[in-house]
């Protein structure tokens, strides 16, 4: 039998079980398709895609190890596996279950027509501890369990489609710009590779977990102290099994505290697998569309917002692709509640800049951190205060935002206080968007008239039913909180 693996994003062969259902069935021939309206999507960015096709040359290094040729093609997924299909008599298209936004499950559910009107047998096999059509949450966190106790499985013997050779040999990894992609400068971003991620992965176990749950809430301390895998597990180049299997030598609370992270990654990717329409529907019915001011928009992408910490960890963003999860979560949570904007907006503004973006991740988030979910607690966070928390010296900030670097300590995080501001602001730095006390507490007064309406708890309710157990309460998986009480979710 003909078998076509369609690789996407589980750019590995260890631990795949979709290559290793494949390998049994008879010859192979791997795919990886670069789909241009994949790459059109509001969150896709030149960063995004450098990392993915780094990761992809080494994908096709390590195959031709084994003799088999990956091949790589540009089109959309129906047109580009009907043809592949035809020309070698394919018989069975193995994949993994794929969990990210609306586009894909529009886009598989096209494939999976088209191989039903072909005749041709699509398995998607489950690659992670997310479940489709699961039977509900009563149990949820057992399954996934078991699914990750199983431990990883070894890359399986490959024997290669006749005619795969030719057919690989006209595939290339194009450029960012050959998809339409803006110019992306990310100076200091992760470069992909399954080396780069086993590297990660073993430094990490022997020795840069320990003081894992100390060092995750300031961008000082987590460069360093987070695994720095996020990006690597939301393009499969390793899997969680993978890691967890590590042998490791740190404190076993720190490792323990590392492996909740994971549980609770599978957690909010499973939210969007039961709901792809997370980017653009709140969770909450009696949330609506805010407009927003346009230039707010711009000036926060650009980290002009004037609120120092704010602007510090969007500079670091933009020159890294990477922020730790209590600065991405205070992001969103001043860009949706002391800046006005829309949730949505905010979301793809920020998914673009994350080189690790994970739409199961990063959609449950951004509506947790915006208060559009009815469930959670509200996010309200205070950017001065999150500022001297985090960043006590100054120097975080001082270092991303070197226009206030003449600004004394005490002053630093809000500089419209400082005597010297009217030397400094509307200058060589802008006067804040908002003052955060006074958005902080019209913030709150909004929130609270919105959850003192008659049909709140319907609503909530509905939520819970849907995303909770069946006993209407909110899934817990292991939770590790922070000393605040808010959850670290860091990997």
């Amino acid at each position: 039998m003909n078998v076509l693996v369609w690789f996407k994003r589980d750019l590995r062969l260890a631990d795949h079980p979709a290559l290793t259902l494949a390998a049994g069935l008879g010859r192979v021939l791997p795919l990886y398709i670069i789909e241009p309206g994949l790459w059109a999507q509001p969150e896709a960015s030149g960063r995004q895609w450098d990392f993915t096709a780094e990761t992809l040359r080494g994908l096709a290094g390590d195959l031709a190890a084994l003799g088999v040729p990956l091949v790589i093609r540009h089109g959309e997924a129906p047109e580009v596996i009907a043809r592949l299909c035809r020309a070698h008599r394919i018989e069975a298209i193995v994949s993994h279950q794929e969990t990210t936004g609306a586009w894909s499950f529009a886009r598989d559910r096209a494939v999976a027509g088209w191989a039903r009107a072909q005749g041709i047998d699509w398995r998607e096999v489950q690659g992670a501890g997310v479940q489709r059509r699961h039977p509900g949450r009563d149990g949820w966190a057992a399954r996934r369990d078991a699914f990750l106790a199983q431990g990883p499985l070894p890359v399986p013997q490959l024997a290669p489609v006749e005619g795969l050779a030719e057919t690989a040999a006209s595939g290339v990894v194009l450029p960012a710009r050959a998809l339409g992609l803006a110019p992306d400068p990310c100076p200091h971003r992760q470069h992909g590779g399954r080396g780069q991620a086993l590297a990660l992965v073993e430094g990490f176990a022997a020795h840069r977990a320990a003081g894992y749950r100390k060092s995750i809430s300031s961008p000082l301390s987590a460069e360093r102290g987070c695994s720095r895998l996020s990006v690597h597990l939301a393009l499969g180049v390793v899997s969680a099994r993978e890691v967890q299997a590590m042998p490791a030598s740190v404190p076993r609370g720190d490792w323990a505290a590392f492996g909740a992270r994971l549980a609770w990654r599978d957690h909010f990717m499973q939210k969007l697998e039961d709901a792809p329409n997370m980017e653009t529907v709140a969770l909450h019915r009696a949330w609506r569309s805010v407009e927003g001011d346009i230039r707010h928009l711009t000036a926060f992408a650009a980290g002009e917002t004037g609120l120092p910490y704010v602007d510090a960890c969007l500079r670091y963003l933009r020159a890294t692709g990477w922020l730790n999860f209590r600065a991405r979560a205070m992001l969103v949570s001043v860009a949706v509640h002391h800046l006005g904007l829309d949730w949505r907006a905010v979301g793809q503004v920020l998914g673009r800049m994350f080189t690790d973006y994970e739409a199961g991740i990063h959609w449950p988030q951004v509506q947790m951190q915006a208060s559009v979910t009815g469930i959670n607690a509200p996010r309200l966070y205070n950017p001065v205060k999150q500022g001297h928390d985090h960043d006590p010296t100054g120097s975080f900030t001082r270092r991303w935002v070197p226009e206030l670097v003449s600004v004394p300590a005490h002053w630093l995080q809000e500089p419209w206080k400082w005597p010297g501001a009217a030397s400094l602001l509307g200058r060589r730095y802008p006067e804040p968007l908002a003052d955060p006390g006074t958005a902080l507490r019209a913030a709150r007064a909004r929130l609270s008239e919105i959850r003192n309406r008659p049909d709140f708890h319907d609503g909530k309710r509905a939520v819970l039913l849907r995303h909770g157990s069946r006993k209407g309460r909110v899934m817990v998986v292991e939770p590790v909180f922070a000393a605040s009480g808010q959850l670290a979710f860091d990997i």
